[in-house]
């Protein structure tokens, strides 16, 4: 059906000529799913934008696509609108950025419909409501009218998929559909494109870097790495026995959910052959809370509660209480990871915000070293502030784009008063700088001049410019690649062991919480589910909610 050959593709600017993919050969068979894996900058959206013809002008392309024999690399944009969401679709991986925010959700998906098919608009209004329905969304009807924004992340990858298969495809391709999404939400994407596929007959190329995800959909797999592809077969060969260390190290650097290694391995380790097996052993880590355990709790929460009052409108009628956190309490010690985990909506964040005081409590007490914060003095909030610090989710919205990094990181540190001159605090940057794996050289560069993996380090090194007693990391490695996500995690732990952090570490991702974390606390519909041991809580959960985390995790083969 489709058939890449001898792929490769550059970027041509004045300087130089950039090649992102080298030598791309692969095979899509029909009614079948090929996974393409790989880390940011492996080429694997570029050779899908390809396939598309949306790449940029200055992209030079070399060898065939060959799509029902059609070379679709020699073909005109005008032949390629008949093709474009008619017979080949796409899912975007980020479906707000996707979605148009000023039309509705139904008016996109209908005006798919209108432009490759002879349909009257009652038709496609009709069609849009099944497909949204087919998609399980609930309240179909409802959502035709609502706008992106009302509806969760979950129902906007749902409206992208309808979007996508709305003219029966031959090919879908699916780039990174669930990357950020909840694991729960996750597992319903999966299980619902493999349903589609089998119900129409259509091939998927799906896009990720995880390669345990793709083990759960796919029948084939290809790995990427530097824009060539260094290992290809079927998924069970693939997996069991991976030949390629890249591809050794996209199954092993997630973190394990039945022991505890010290350091995660990274693709530098498994390239380098320096992986370190030590484990973080059970009775080391009695010890360690023990030792933790006899002192005064850092932080105390009694009964705290964050409500919000919505307006009323016309779907939603009468205006109502949304109980974001309610009747929340938990302790907090000195050198302890705090994990907090549950699906987008439960209150993680707004629990976050609350105790940061970034949002008003409705009720509750929050002790921070034994003085309610609730009721701190404003000479005493900034000094609160400086101690309790946020490592945000996206580094690069709260990075200003047009001041270089050295300088947000120092701004912060003068209004706190930390050191007396800017030479000062310029030599302290520096040397946060080379701590969190930069150079002295980031100090001049600005925010787009990064990876996603580097501004995130540049969020750690501005946090704890400050000398914070407590960090609150919210959702701080969700959207970065296995690899990166391992350097970051071993930083965090390196950090916390050599500047005595107490973090609270906010994630949907169980594994990863379950990783860094002492104690957990679920959290569902504002409320704890479960708090305990990290360990005990994974091996023996309590309530159906926590289960349902847990069994919705990728596992692999």
């Amino acid at each position: 059906m489709l058939s890449v050959q001898n792929l490769s593709i550059s970027f041509n600017s004045k300087s130089n000529k950039n090649t992102v993919v080298q030598q791309v050969s692969f095979e899509l068979q029909p009614a079948k799913i090929l996974g393409i894996v790989g880390e940011s900058g492996s080429g694997k959206s570029v050779t899908s934008l390809a396939i598309l013809g949306l790449l940029n002008k200055n992209a030079q392309v070399e060898g065939t696509i060959l799509f029902n024999e059609t070379d679709l690399s020699k073909i005109s944009d005008k032949q390629f609108q008949q093709i474009r969401g008619n017979q080949i679709s796409m899912i975007f991986q980020e479906p707000m950025s996707s979605l148009n925010p000023s039309l509705t959700c139904g008016y996109q998906v209908l005006e798919i419909l209108k432009q490759h098919k002879n349909i009257s608009k009652s038709e496609a209004k009709k069609t849009v409501i099944e497909l949204f329905q087919k998609v399980k969304l609930p309240r179909a009807e409802m959502i035709f009218e609502q706008y992106p924004h009302q509806i969760s992340g979950g129902q906007k990858q749902r409206v992208m998929i309808a979007m996508a298969i709305a003219c029966k495809p031959q090919i879908l391709i699916a780039d990174e559909p669930t990357t950020a999404l909840d694991v729960t939400v996750q597992k319903e994407i999966i299980e619902l494109l493999k349903e589609l596929q089998q119900e129409t007959q259509m091939s998927i190329i799906f896009i990720t870097h995880d390669l345990a995800l793709v083990s759960e959909i796919a029948d084939d797999v290809l790995v990427m790495y530097h824009g060539k592809i260094v290992e290809q077969g079927a998924v069970n060969q693939v997996f069991k026995l991976p030949k390629h260390n890249y591809t050794k190290a996209l199954i092993n650097s997630k973190p394990s959910l039945t022991k505890r290694i010290k350091k995660l391995p990274t693709v530098k380790d498994f390239i380098d052959q320096t992986i370190d097996n030590e484990v973080y052993t059970a009775e080391q880590r009695a010890a360690f809370h023990q030792k933790i355990y006899e002192s005064k709790p850092l932080l105390e929460v009694k009964n705290l509660a964050t409500y919000f009052n919505s307006e009323s409108s016309f779907f939603f009628g009468k205006p109502n209480t949304v109980k974001a956190v309610d009747d929340v309490s938990f302790q907090l010690y000195e050198g302890e990871t705090l994990g907090l985990v549950g699906e987008s909506g439960c209150g993680k964040t707004t629990l976050g915000r609350t105790i940061l005081h970034l949002e008003k409590a409705t009720k509750g007490e929050i002790y921070y070293q034994q003085k309610d914060v609730t009721t701190l003095s404003k000479k005493e909030l900034k000094n609160f502030r400086k101690e309790v610090q946020i490592i945000f989710q996206d580094p690069f919205s709260s990075l200003n784009p047009r001041i270089p990094v050295g300088k947000a990181i120092m701004e912060p540190m003068k209004v706190h008063g930390i050191l007396n001159t800017s030479a000062e605090r310029k030599q302290y940057v520096f040397d946060i700088l080379k701590r969190v794996g930069l150079t002295e050289d980031h100090f001049y560069r600005y925010p787009h001049e990064f990876s996603g993996g580097q501004r995130q380090r540049i969020g750690i090194a501005r946090t704890i410019a400050l000398k914070p007693k407590l960090i609150i990391c919210d959702e701080s490695v969700s959207a970065l690649d296995v690899s990166v996500q391992a350097q970051v995690l071993n930083l965090l732990n390196e950090l916390k062991q050599d500047f005595g952090f107490t973090y609270i570490f906010i994630s949907h991702d169980l594994a990863v919480v379950k990783y860094m974390s002492d104690q957990l606390v679920v959290m569902n519909k504002g409320k704890i589910e479960e708090i305990g041991d990290a360990d005990i809580i994974y091996k023996t959960p309590k309530t159906n909610y926590t289960q349902k985390l847990i069994d919705a995790i990728p596992k692999g083969i």
